[in-house]
């Protein structure tokens, strides 16, 4: 399964050469994740009410061309790899037939402490995982 989200780029976004600046991918590509959680059924707040929480723990991105003020961008992320407390999200951000950013999120699971902890089985979404996509 491929989520995905469309965004016009704000142009408080854009730096000095008229490009997104490169800090704005993050923002997206956590926009991104967030909305995948919610297409999945990954219920984040009751999560959040049990002590538990996702950790980024690695962002790889690679920059392929640049976003400019007024792009309809398309943020797609989709799930590559999960263990037992944690997984990879891959994402895509595009304008029409380009590719803009490619990114693949490492997250990490934790508990109240911020300690990596195995997903209870009542929080567990099979479509975390790639297998299940």
């Amino acid at each position: 399964m491929v989520s995905e989200r469309k965004i016009r780029v704000r142009t408080y976004e854009s730096d000095s050469y008229g490009h997104v600046n490169n800090a704005c991918y993050l923002n997206y590509l956590e926009y991104g994740r967030f909305e995948f959680l919610r297409d999945i059924g990954f219920d984040y707040q009751r999560m959040l009410k049990r002590g538990y929480g996702v950790y980024v723990a690695r962002v790889e991105i690679n920059y392929k061309r640049p976003a400019l003020m007024d792009d309809e961008i398309v943020i797609q992320s989709w799930p590559v790899k999960k263990g037992a407390v944690s997984g990879v999200i891959a994402q895509k951000i595009v304008r029409g037939g380009d590719i803009i950013v490619e990114a693949k999120v490492t997250w990490a699971f934790v508990d109240s402490k911020g300690v990596p902890s195995k997903l209870p089985k009542e929080l567990d979404t099979p479509l975390l995982g790639p297998e299940s996509a």
